[in-house]
């Protein structure tokens, strides 16, 4: 008993500093992230978040479900706030100075990498709380938290999901998991201990919960899986059931804190948006009546199991497949609470598995409960007990089976090296060769713009024309300058339609439309007799589209353009692509327009996707 109250005070001292390192190696992966990986990561958070932050006239795209009010603003009001602070702390800097951009630009990194931090390091308090300060299992469970290639590629993006697991570990860790077990005397405190713990705690985990929830209502299946275990105690040994008074204790509690986090929401959502709604509810019913949902994938039903718990755990798979078969414990306690974290990777991954549209991403935040589960046996395959002459007074175990560790961590940083600088670098590569393009070309609009964000003559030119499937690159978020008007590809789902009808069935968007047939899309829609827009000064696309966008130059409404296209940038994008469309580098050609000659005004409407 004395060596673990030495272990428990010991591990609560280091705390603090345990956190800091943590979040320091967060903040390193943050930076080495110099990739692309799916379009929600801006478009659902960092472009919603600028426009918030810097105005209806800052340029942000906004997507359709910001327009019909389907996304929380909880999660892009806090983006916002950074991006001001960052905003305030740049204009510290001289003017025209290009850290100015670097530094609004990189704030969500910050943020973000603070957020993951706090991931890891619940998760292994979580652990701690489990298995005990002075268990090895606590430790591998930190362990498989840092050398995940999921965790290093995902945690430190500005993805919707990242927040959510970190809220639901949290949650987790918060939760009076004595709720399980019976309440018994302790030499020490001879009265029972009560199963409910601290309030503060229990009210701390529910207000975190609500937030997942409302953030992303899926999050409801874990913490329904708990619920139902507080009521069934299905399968659960020695856990005793709650008094009357303890259940209305719960009830009360979810009831306020719930309230708490729906209220704040609800005003959240009113300050955007301008009026009153409730984002869950249309989301709902959004899907119900239009069921658009597959218009972005089909997956099959075994999806989840087949790819997404091994995508998710990489390497640890053996070992969180047999956690979830046969949850690895020393103790009852222990046993129940690894039982009830089992179920709720049950019961999601079999819920999610009954919708079309399936995606990794949606069941990230069962990835620190699926580390939990794995640590015991991962501990027990890769460490021996400490022999019993040992002369410490807490020896510490030996390791064993290097050769198998060794080849997991080589595995797991090769993946996450390539995935953090080799796999689609260039989408973010090529905005920074836009923006510092920009800086040359207008240096005076560069300068206004640190102050206001806002152009300060209308906008004469029309800086860049993206060729590409849409939402391949960032947005405003990183092209910054309100005055680098630029146009992409739009992808608006088929919201006129109904479900099951030729109409829904024969949709094409406007990238389907130039993938088609790209010279007639060039031709009649881009640049022909009802033009939408100027000729760019440059115009950006995957290498795939040089010889159709050549060929569209040869026809008579391409040589009326007077573009001569050159070949400015060039970026390397990886060794493969599971989309044709976004093979190979992403090239930048000069059109020629702008060289010698003030901007050429046609007499057209431009409709940027802003």
């Amino acid at each position: 008993m004395a060596t673990t109250t030495a272990n428990i005070r010991r591990n609560d001292r280091n705390r603090p500093n345990f956190l800091r390192s943590i979040i320091i190696i967060r903040l390193i992966n943050a930076w080495w992230i110099a990739t692309f990986f799916q379009p929600d990561e801006y478009f659902q958070s960092l472009e919603p978040a600028w426009r918030l932050a810097f105005g209806p006239e800052s340029g942000a795209w906004l997507t359709w479900e910001w327009q019909h009010q389907l996304r929380s603003s909880l999660h892009p009001a806090m983006f916002s706030g950074g991006y001001l602070v960052a905003d305030c702390i740049a204009k510290l800097l001289p003017a025209g100075n290009m850290l100015r951009s670097a530094v609004v630009v990189g704030s969500p990194k910050v943020l973000q990498a603070i957020i993951a931090g706090l991931g890891d390091w619940y998760t292994w308090q979580l652990a701690v709380k489990v298995f005990g300060p002075d268990s090895n299992a606590s430790f591998f469970a930190l362990f498989l938290q840092l050398f995940s290639p999921w965790q290093w590629y995902c945690s430190t993006r500005t993805f919707s999901n990242s927040l959510e697991t970190t809220l639901t570990v949290m949650a987790l860790y918060y939760w009076p998991w004595r709720i399980f077990s019976a309440a018994t005397p302790t030499k020490e405190n001879p009265k029972p201990v009560g199963i409910l713990g601290s309030i503060w705690h229990l009210r701390t985990s529910l207000c975190l919960a609500a937030f997942a929830v409302v953030l992303r209502p899926t999050d409801l299946l874990v913490w329904a899986t708990i619920s139902g275990m507080v009521l069934t105690r299905v399968s659960l040994k020695g856990s005793s059931p709650l008094t009357g008074s303890m259940t209305m204790v719960l009830v009360r509690e979810t009831s306020l804190c719930g309230s708490l986090v729906l209220g704040i929401s609800v005003l959240s959502d009113y300050v955007y948006f301008g009026f009153w709604t409730f984002p869950p509810y249309n989301w709902l019913n959004f899907n119900i009546s239009k069921s658009l949902a597959v218009f972005y994938g089909r997956n099959p039903w075994h999806y989840y199991l087949s790819q997404g718990i091994p995508l998710l755990c990489t390497t640890s798979l053996p070992f969180a497949l047999w956690g979830l078969y046969k949850p690895g414990s020393t103790s009852t306690n222990e046993s129940n609470i690894l039982r009830v974290l089992s179920y709720a990777v049950f019961i999601t991954v079999g819920a999610l598995s009954l919708i079309s549209h399936k995606e990794v991403r949606f069941i990230y935040p069962l990835l620190p409960i699926l580390n939990i589960l794995a640590a015991p046996l991962a501990a027990y395959f890769f460490t021996s007990p400490p022999t019993p002459s040992s002369v410490s007074v807490t020896p510490r175990p030996r390791l064993r089976n290097r050769q198998y560790l060794f080849a997991a961590l080589g595995v797991n940083l090769i993946l996450a090296g390539y995935l953090s600088f080799l796999h689609q670098p260039a989408p973010l590569n090529v905005i920074s060769y836009l923006r510092k393009e920009y800086e040359r070309i207008h240096p005076t609009s560069v300068r206004y713009a640190h102050k206001t964000h806002r152009p300060p003559t209308p906008r004469d030119e029309l800086f860049a024309l993206f060729l590409m499937p849409c939402h391949s690159t960032p947005w405003r978020s990183h092209l910054y300058y309100p005055g680098l008007e630029a146009y992409a590809l739009t992808c608006e789902p088929p919201l006129h339609t109904q479900p099951n009808t030729p109409a829904r069935e024969n949709y094409r968007d406007e990238a389907d439309r130039f993938y088609d047939d790209p010279v007639v899309f060039l031709t009649d829609e881009l640049f022909g007799p009802q033009r939408k827009m100027d000729v760019p000064r440059y115009i950006v696309g995957f290498e795939g589209v040089e010889p159709w966008l050549l060929q569209f130059l040869e026809t008579p409404t391409g040589q009326a353009l007077g573009i001569k296209p050159r070949r400015v940038w060039g970026g390397f994008n990886g060794w493969f692509n599971e989309d044709w469309r976004r093979s190979g580098r992403i090239l930048v050609w000069d059109t020629g327009v702008y060289d010698d000659a003030p901007p050429v005004k046609h007499q057209s409407q431009r409709s940027p996707p802003l």
